[in-house]
This record gives structure tokens, C-alpha cells and sequence, in this order.
């Protein structure tokens, strides 16, 4: 009979990578499936601060851009259905 090869499950810590660029590594209890990690404070303050910067950029990029926008198919509608002078 094959042996087949399984791999194999260690029930150890698993080094893991900092996802905010910093370049320092962690010790981290490695994810089961179907569990969701349990958010930290951490992870909370860094989420507040994430929507916060999105309102942000909502009140300074997408407004003003969207009036952008407008004012142009504003201008467009306005040139395409002007009366013309014949003299």
C-alpha cells in the first residue's frame, strides 16, 4: 500500500508578518478556519482611524471632484442647447 503524504500540523506558535509595513515580526497563535479572529484594541483604534481618514477624504476629494463633475455636464448641456444668433 502508498503512504500518502499529509502535511503535517504543527500545534506551535507560527512566526508571523506585522501587515502595517513596519518590518517587525510577531509570535502569533496560527488561524483556524472558521473561527474570526478576536479584534484587539489596537485593531480598534487602527479601524476608527481608517474610517476617519475615509470621511476625511470623502470631504476633500470625492465632493469636489463630483462637483467637477457636474459643472462640466452642466456646461456641455448648456453650449449644446443654446440658441444660436442668425443674422
Amino acid at each position: 500500500m502508498v503512504a500518502q503524504h499529509l502535511p503535517l500540523q504543527c500545534p506551535c506558535p507560527v512566526l508571523t508578518g506585522d501587515d502595517t509595513g513596519s518590518g517587525i515580526l510577531t509570535l502569533g497563535m496560527r488561524q483556524l478556519k472558521g473561527k474570526p479572529k478576536k479584534e484587539t484594541s489596537k485593531d480598534k483604534k487602527e479601524r476608527k482611524q481608517a474610517m476617519q481618514e475615509a470621511r476625511q477624504q470623502i470631504t476633500t476629494v470625492v465632493l469636489p471632484t463630483l462637483a467637477v463633475v457636474v459643472l462640466l455636464i452642466v456646461v456641455f448641456v448648456y453650449v449644446a442647447t443654446r440658441p444660436t444668433i442668425t443674422e
